[in-house]
């Protein structure tokens, strides 16, 4: 252990020297002259800026320019860093009303390229850069048209210096999600400046090298990310669509990437009536992409229940969500939660079994919180969570210790339901296998959930839990028994029943919604683990 540390600390005290010593580079002269060097080009295609809408909350009011105090915009010192970037980013063009004063517009503009033409830490970075490089050239009626040569000419080195630096630092980012959007930026510059050798080349070789190292070989991210799926769907139907408006031809992988991301997306969100909330992901509203798919022809249809480790069975009524995935590698884990056989029940559009959803603020500790096995519908063991995350300083947590599915199966017929899987999570620590068979009858409106802990090397009875988070606006009430808990969910009843086992009810706190969180409740059932297998079982039944 103490190797380990010692090791951990000089991989850390050579991380932190090595990049002093690059933004050191990066903001001397001599960089400075390196990405300045450009051929001089001049905007020819200039995108329908209706094509970004897959990236952009619509938005039926438009403001004008004019309603904004922006005399002073690059002065204000005392912006949060969260606005600040939104501010450099200058996807807040979107915004606005294509009336908008152009004249105002480009102002803003030119003194932007007046203040931060050289590298900056805070602005320069991969997503804020990349961000304003698509915005510009997207708004480019506002941004461009009908200016005079000199502000045209400074517009065009700027973009073009850019873009030389995100060439210079994209592949060295650690984020997969900047990569993709630093990758459409220079695309997108190679396109708009009919620069193929250069740009645009350099990004459809980037993008692809993005698809081949992250995605499972269903097209899946290998971080088992649903937020990362849908963030990749559209940012590569977005360079489709800017490819194909620019009269390019369209890469052959461009179109398979987009046909896996497509099935994959209409199994786990676009036929969901609730978000589900696995692995990093929260509630959010898909309808605007959704319709932007239809308006541009991308329909797709998944025949199949199980993609990404995640398994999704469903009538008119009822949705099962199960995750019956290992966990991801190291490297694509840091949004990863544990929470292996987790799953969640929908009814007639209403969540009554959830997991908690996500805290995707790693700064605070409510993030951590957000990535126990005992935020999830599932068993947890000692109060420890099935996979071993480690946080090195400042960064997201990552696994140390993952586990895998050893084995799965399903049924999926009219009147029967049926999943089955295991995992490993705590054969190590614990030597117990945790075996998870939950069966839906249709007719009846019956779940009877099966929890074995199978023991493969027994150690000492540890105490054990299984978790079934309700959405906050559940009702609920424990009957006089003790052996039941009813449930009221927008005036559905249900009753959850455990014979063998204590049940209780907590309270605990719902992430689902972004940036939030609130308290919820769950119920859980208790004992202790013996030197032999046990089979803890239990119904949820619709009553009203």
């Amino acid at each position: 252990m103490i190797l380990k540390n010692s090791i951990n600390y000089l991989n850390q005290f050579f991380f932190f020297i090595t990049n002093k010593s690059r933004n050191i580079y990066l903001n001397s002269i001599v960089y400075n002259k390196k990405i300045s060097k450009i051929e001089h080009r001049s905007l020819e295609y200039k995108p329908n800026p209706n094509l970004i809408d897959c990236l952009i909350k619509y938005k039926k009011k438009k403001n004008k320019i004019e309603d904004f105090s922006l005399s002073s915009i690059w002065e204000n010192k005392s912006i949060k860093e969260k606005d600040y970037k939104k501010l450099h980013n200058f996807f807040w063009l979107f915004t606005l009303d294509l009336k908008s004063s152009q004249a105002i517009t480009q102002t803003i503009v030119l003194n932007w390229i007046n203040s931060y033409n050289k590298y900056n830490i805070k602005n320069w970075e991969i997503d804020t850069l990349s961000k304003r490089i698509i915005a510009w050239i997207s708004n480019s009626k506002l941004t461009y048209e009908d200016s005079n040569e000199t502000y045209k000419k400074k517009f065009n080195e700027i973009i073009l210096k850019q873009t030389n630096h995100l060439i210079n630092e994209v592949n060295r980012s650690e984020n997969f999600d900047n990569k993709l959007i630093g990758c459409s930026a220079i695309i997108l510059v190679g396109l708009s400046y009919q620069d193929k050798s250069k740009y645009l080349e350099f990004g459809l070789n980037f993008l692809k090298k993005i698809a081949k190292y992250s995605l499972d070989t269903q097209g899946f991210p290998k971080s088992r990310s649903i937020r990362q799926l849908c963030f990749y769907y559209k940012y590569f139907v977005l360079i489709r669509e800017w490819i194909k408006d620019s009269q390019n031809e369209i890469p052959e992988y461009i179109d398979e990437t987009i046909y896996n991301f497509g099935n994959a997306y209409s199994l786990v969100c676009q036929n969901l009536e609730k978000s589900i909330l696995f692995n990093g992901n929260y509630e959010s509203d898909n309808s605007d992409f959704d319709n932007y798919l239809s308006k541009f022809g991308y329909k797709f249809k998944n025949s199949n229940h199980e993609i990404g480790g995640y398994l999704i069975q469903k009538n008119k009524k009822i949705t099962l969500a199960m995750d019956v995935g290992s966990s991801p590698e190291k490297k694509f884990s840091k949004d990863y939660q544990s929470g292996a056989l987790s799953f969640e029940i929908i009814s007639s559009g209403n969540k009554i079994i959830t997991n908690c959803g996500y805290f995707k603020n790693y700064k605070h500790k409510l993030n951590e919180l957000s990535k126990t096995t005992a935020t999830h519908s599932t068993i947890i063991i000692e109060n420890s969570s099935s996979c071993k995350l480690r946080k090195i300083g400042n960064k997201s947590s990552k696994i140390e210790q993952g586990l895998k599915i050893i084995n799965k199966s399903s049924v999926f017929e009219k009147n029967y339901w049926n999943v089955i899987a295991s995992h490993n999570g705590y054969l190590k620590k614990y030597g117990i296998i945790h075996e998870r068979k939950i069966e839906f009858f249709p007719e009846q409106n019956k779940f009877i959930g099966s929890d074995f802990l199978i023991n493969k090397k027994h150690y000492k009875d540890k105490n054990f839990e299984i978790r079934f988070h309700l959405y906050p606006s559940a009702k609920i009430m424990k009957t006089q028994d003790n052996k039941s808990i009813l449930i009221e969910v927008d005036k559905e009843g249900w009753k959850f029943s455990c014979d063998n086992y204590e049940i209780n009810l907590e309270t605990g706190l719902y992430f689902g919604k972004k940036g939030s969180y609130s308290e919820n409740q769950n119920i859980f059932i208790s004992g202790m683990t013996k030197n032999q297998n046990q089979n803890i079982k239990w119904e949820l039944n619709k009553i009203s």
